[in-house]
C-alpha cells in the first residue's frame, strides 16, 4: 500500500456498526406495511446495499412503495436510528495514523450524505476525513459506483492507482472495480469472505488490526 495515497472508506459495516439503527429503522419502515419483524438479524441484507434495492429484493414491493418505504425509515433514521451505532474498536486510532502519515481519507458510503456527516460528526471521526460523499435524499447516486466516481471526481483523483476502496459488502467491492480501483474486503463487517471473494477483492482482512496493518505496511 505504499503507493496509495487517497483511502475510501465505506460507512456501515466498515467504521461503525449500524445493526440497531438500520434494522429498527427497516422494522418501523415495515410495520407500515403491516409486516412485524421479531428478529432483527433477519434485516442484515438491509446493511450496505441501496434500500430501495433491499425493499423491493426482499419484500417485493413495487418501485413506488419500495420510495415510500424509504421514507418512513428516515422517519425513525433521522431522529433515533443514525446514532444507534458504535465505531468498530480500533478504528478511531487507525484514522489518525493515515491522517498523521499524510494520506487523503475519504468516505464514500451508499447512506445520504447529510446523515453520514452527522453519525461521522456524533462520534468524533469526521477530522480524519477530508471528504465525505454519500447518496442523495431524493434517490439518486445510491450505487456504490456511482458514490465512488463522484468522490474521485470531487477530489480531483485522476490518478487511479494511487487510491483504494474498503468496504464489507460486495457492492463495495463491485463498485471499486468498476472505477477501476484496487478493493480490500473487510470481515469484521456484514460480508462474508465468499461474498467477498466472489465479488473480486484485492485483498482481504479479518480484523480491523489486520486492515492498519496492510495500509500502514
Amino acid at each position: 500500500m505504499l503507493n496509495k495515497q487517497v483511502f475510501l472508506f465505506d460507512l456501515d459495516g466498515t467504521l461503525t456498526d449500524p445493526e440497531m439503527g438500520i434494522t429498527n429503522s427497516v422494522a418501523y419502515a415495515l410495520e407500515y406495511y403491516g409486516i412485524h419483524v421479531e428478529e432483527r438479524k433477519t434485516l442484515h441484507p438491509f446493511i450496505g446495499p441501496p434500500l430501495r434495492d433491499s425493499f423491493q429484493k426482499y419484500y417485493n414491493f413495487s418501485e413506488e412503495q419500495a420510495g415510500e418505504a424509504v421514507w418512513k425509515y428516515r422517519e425513525y433514521f433521522s431522529t433515533k436510528g443514525l446514532f444507534e451505532n458504535e465505531v468498530y474498536e480500533g478504528i478511531a486510532s487507525m484514522l489518525k495514523k493515515l491522517k498523521d502519515a499524510g494520506r487523503t481519507l475519504i468516505v464514500a458510503t451508499s447512506k445520504p450524505t447529510v446523515y453520514s456527516g452527522q453519525i461521522l460528526e456524533h462520534f468524533g471521526l469526521s477530522e480524519y476525513f477530508d471528504d465525505i460523499q454519500g447518496s442523495c435524499l431524493d434517490g439518486t447516486r445510491d450505487a456504490k459506483d456511482e458514490v465512488i466516481a463522484y468522490a474521485l471526481e470531487q477530489n480531483c483523483v485522476t490518478d487511479l492507482d494511487s487510491a483504494v476502496m474498503i468496504g464489507d459488502r460486495c457492492y463495495d467491492i463491485a463498485g471499486a472495480k468498476k472505477c477501476g480501483l484496487e478493493s480490500i474486503g473487510v470481515l469484521y463487517g456484514y460480508g462474508d469472505r465468499q461474498e467477498l471473494e466472489s465479488a473480486g477483492a484485492d485483498h482481504i482482512v479479518n480484523t480491523v488490526a489486520e486492515l492498519e496493518k496492510l495500509l500502514l505496511e
